[in-house]
């Protein structure tokens, strides 16, 4: 009998249960938001209930929109394709054009050919070059595409047929085309560098964030705009790509950012994951972090087949295949697909009994057919509230012919003659056999409904893209008298470079002109740093404002968030912070706003943690301060080996457009802060700065007239020897130029040896100068030979010189070409220890003491000062002749 009311309550249960779902489906009917709206609203009582609810963090492999939710394409099918399959042609021709008459010179054309339909929908429908007045939306692509986008220009008219025969070749007097989206080499067009993998996602996160950010503190206009990311599925890989970046997009509701993941299922050498699923992966990594996806996996012809499917069969040997195996299916034919894909089971394999192998082989993958693609879209710009991700599933090497999904497509740079004419075939390009064997670009007439077409819908959208307008009009610096505290020194109070310019940075913030344009970035080290008073006067930025009390509130420099804060406070992450830097120093590119950003940061957490980004920095011709904090290798206190920097200013010589300088007194960092605030924005030269700050204090003295011009060139004389001429010059650079003067007063006091102290502002500047005259003399022999700025500013400088910095000895040993052997280094070369500076000192051989003793012995080899007293002094000063050499200790 219990058996049987259990079998009643059961076949209740399941009736009540089937009415839900019924009323579900309406709901979805309606309105498929309200759906999710709806199983959001379940699941929360369900928790609140104590029913457990077990969450998926990735849905069947389906498309996430159904057919029935779809709205009808609005453009012209016909010439679309037309349009797409025109630039399929020309980006293949360039770069097989290229390799065919020089060999080896590269090029990509399967990332675009799988990419190819993403792109043109956005192109045809969603891409605003402007919104009115305003900025429009921004699109990083996919670096290896790039032959792509230059197809679409050429046939728009913007790269002429002369720069397509020329790409890469760039120096053979024509116009050319660089290989990747490279803003140096073609500042006009590309704005944002792109090809090193990993970097477009991470930046693209970080400008959107920058874009409410302006939005929020009325430096921009709000708008419709949007962040598009074409981001490729192996290079996800990347830690830049995923990192903890995905949840602050979440976090800051960006739903001005949309990243496109093109998963044709490869990567450079074979499939991203062969023995699994990216589209899975990638699903469960973004909404595992609160992103919305939307994924296109099947394209139109797979509908009826689904719609179908009464057994569940075909759904189930999608989620079986792995994606070693979707690549196979495309890299064959129909007749393998029908037997190793639907053959597995007769419910599949019913559901293609009567089409041929060719109908079967002709089944489109999603992010290759404009339908499903546009839809996507447009849910995707729909959608409030967070990022959306679009995981589009495409082909490597689509159309291409015999490398169509094969593990070397990514390494195609030419076709055979026979591939050429199958390729122009399939894609109808008018051109006879030869043309197409050479690879010859084609652009039909001006008058041509393509041509018509593609630039009616460009129209539309406010212009072509990309586009970038570097020009700055308008921008004044303020007047070095601006930063006159700083100027004026610290009339004995002790205090360090790093205060001075906290100090400083507080005043310029506060200037009525370009206040409100300064961007203080700090990656969670805004206490180390001092700047307790800046959190208090401008605010953290905070896209919600603060929703909470601080605990600190009834103190005065309590820790304020506000939705229109000015400091970008990114938490523990330098790669965060240059992304941000990297937006602040180009928006005055990218918006016309001239922000001036000042990431300051642990030096040795700079340029060999985020070098890379520093690279697309510079190459996006950046402006703007790094500045170094606690720098140098003896400064930092206790912290040893792996906090204390002694190289990364020899690491910032390598970035063309970095002005470096290790400044000792906090007027220097006036006098470089005011001239490269003139010479970035007032000037527009594309140069930005790396400066040291140090956390050591001591008396910052008043600066002495006539000085600027050697802060900015690199040195100057601070302290000449007092009485007779000097014998010794002394060069100190940051907070070891105390070391220097003390030794300077070492060597009149206790040797009777004069010696000039010289402020060596940057060693990088003084080369780059010296290189730049050598070059000019090299290549002008008939002309009087120009003299180096080192060379000048010494002139009839006698004796040796002893050059001390906190950084490697590499640094001063740039000038030894034109010091000669006049030249004796000291440096930190070696690990760091824990200690004070006192011993980190005399441990590296920098403190005053060491310096004393090479003045001597250089002196005493030269026949200047007597040998054994040189001898004498080492251990009178007490100087280790025997100990290890640190560099090796």
């Amino acid at each position: 009998m219990a058996t049987k009311v259990d079998d009643v309550a059961k076949l209740d249960f399941s009736a009540e249960m089937s009415e839900w779902i019924e009323a579900f489906d309406d709901v979805v009917a309606a309105d498929w938001e309200n759906g999710a709206e709806l199983v959001e609203a379940l699941r929360r009582r369900a928790r609140e209930a104590g029913v457990p609810t077990p969450s998926d963090v990735t849905t069947p492999y389906r498309n996430t929109i159904p057919q029935h939710d779809e709205v009808p394409y609005p453009g012209d099918r016909h010439l679309e394709r037309r349009v797409e399959s025109l630039i399929r042609w020309n980006a293949m021709a360039m770069v097989h054009r290229q390799n065919k008459k020089d060999p080896g010179i590269g090029g990509h054309i399967s990332t675009y050919s799988s990419l190819a339909t993403l792109l043109e929908v956005g192109y045809n429908h969603f891409f605003h070059a402007t919104h009115g007045d305003e900025p429009g939306d921004f699109v990083f692509f996919q670096g290896h595409a790039s032959p792509g986008v230059y197809a679409r220009a050429f046939l728009e008219g913007r790269i002429s047929q002369e720069q397509v025969e020329n790409y890469r070749h760039e120096l053979r007097g024509k116009p050319g085309l660089s290989s990747y989206p490279h803003p140096w080499l073609m500042p006009e067009f590309w704005s944002f560098p792109t090809v090193s993998m990993g970097l477009g996602p991470l930046n693209a996160i970080y400008q959107a964030r920058f874009m409410r950010y302006l939005e929020n503190r009325g430096l921009l206009k709000a708008t419709q705009r949007k962040v598009w990311a074409y981001i490729g599925d192996g290079e996800t890989d990347e830690p830049e790509a995923l990192g903890s970046q995905l949840t602050l997009a979440s976090r800051e509701k960006l739903d001005n950012l949309i990243f496109v993941v093109n998963c044709n299922l490869q990567r450079l050498d074979g499939p991203v994951r062969g023995n699994g699923k990216i589209i899975n992966e990638l699903e469960a990594a973004f909404r595992g972090t609160g992103w919305n996806v939307i994924k296109v996996i099947w394209g139109s012809g797979w509908d009826d087949l689904l719609a179908r499917d009464h057994s569940g069969m075909l759904l189930k040997r999608m989620e079986e295949c792995v994606d070693g195996e979707y690549q196979a299916f495309k890299a064959k034919d129909g007749a393998y697909v029908r037997r190793e894909f639907f053959g597995k089971y007769p419910e599949t394999a019913a559901l293609v009994a009567d089409w041929t192998d060719e109908q079967i082989f002709s089944l489109q993958r999603g992010g290759l057919d404009p339908q499903k693609v546009y839809n996507a879209y447009k849910r995707a710009v729909e959608h409030k509230g967070g990022p959306t991700v679009i995981l589009a599933k495409t082909i490597k090497g689509y159309g291409l012919g015999s490398a169509q999904a094969r593990n070397a497509t990514h390494q195609e740079k030419k076709m055979t003659d026979d591939a050429l004419s199958a390729f122009r075939s399939r894609f109808e390009i008018p051109i006879p056999d030869k043309a197409a064997q050479d690879g010859s670009p084609y652009r039909p007439p001006e008058n041509s409904p393509e041509i018509q077409y593609m630039k009616e819908r460009r129209q539309e959208l406010g212009g072509f893209m990309p586009i970038r307008n570097g020009k700055l009009k308008g921008f004044v610096a303020p007047e070095l008298s601006a930063f006159k505290e700083a100027l004026e020194g610290s009339k004995g109070r002790a205090v360090s470079t790093t205060m001075g310019f906290v100090s400083m940075l507080r005043n310029l913030m506060k200037d009525e002109k370009v206040g409100k344009l300064v961007v203080p970035i700090i990656p969670d080290e805004a206490r180390t740093f001092g700047m307790e008073s800046i959190i208090r006067q401008v605010g953290i930025y905070a896209s919600q404002g603060q929703l909470y009390k601080p605990h600190d509130v009834d103190m005065l420099l309590y820790y304020r968030e506000a939705k229109d804060g000015q400091i970008l406070e990114e938490g523990i992450t330098e790669a965060g912070a240059m992304a941000s830097m990297t937006a602040a120093g180009t928006a005055y590119a990218n918006y016309g706003v001239p922000t001036i950003p000042f990431f300051t940061y642990y030096s040795m957490f700079g340029f060999q943690r985020v070098g890379d980004l520093i690279w697309a920095f510079a190459d996006a011709r950046g402006k703007g301060f790094l500045m170094g904090g606690t720098a140098g290798r003896t400064t930092l206190l206790g912290e040893g080996l792996q906090h204390q920097d002694g190289h990364s200013t020899l690491v910032a010589s390598t970035v063309p457009t970095c002005a470096t300088y290790d400044p000792a007194y906090v007027y220097e960092v006036a006098v470089i802060v005011q001239d490269g605030i003139r010479r970035m924005y007032q000037e527009g030269e594309d140069r930005f700065y790396y400066i040291m700050i140090y956390n050591e204090d001591y008396p910052m003295p008043e600066m002495p007239q006539g000085v600027e011009e050697g802060i900015i060139k690199g040195i100057y004389k601070v302290k000449p020897a007092e009485g007779k001429k000097a014998t010794v010059q002394l060069f100190g650079s940051g907070s070891i130029l105390g070391e220097a003067i003390r030794a300077q007063g070492i060597l009149a006091e206790k040797y009777g040896v004069q010696a000039d102290v010289w402020s060596v502002t940057s060693y990088n500047e003084l080369r780059r100068d010296a290189l730049a005259v050598e070059r000019w003399n090299r290549l002008h022999p008939g002309e009087k030979e120009k003299t180096p700025y080192i060379v000048n500013a010494l002139g009839k400088a006698e004796g040796p010189i002893v050059a001390a910095s906190d950084f490697m000895k590499a640094l001063p040993d740039q000038l030894s070409p034109w010091l000669g052997n006049r030249l004796v280094t000291l440096g930190t070369d070696g690990f760091g220890r824990s200690d004070n500076r006192e011993h980190l000192r005399r441990h590296f051989e920098i403190n005053a003491e060491s310096i004393v003793t090479a003045a001597l012995s250089r002196l005493a080899r030269d026949g200047k000062f007597d040998m054994k007293k040189a001898q004498k002094a080492f251990a009178d000063l007490e100087v280790d002749v025997n100990k290890a050499d640190p560099a090796r200790a």
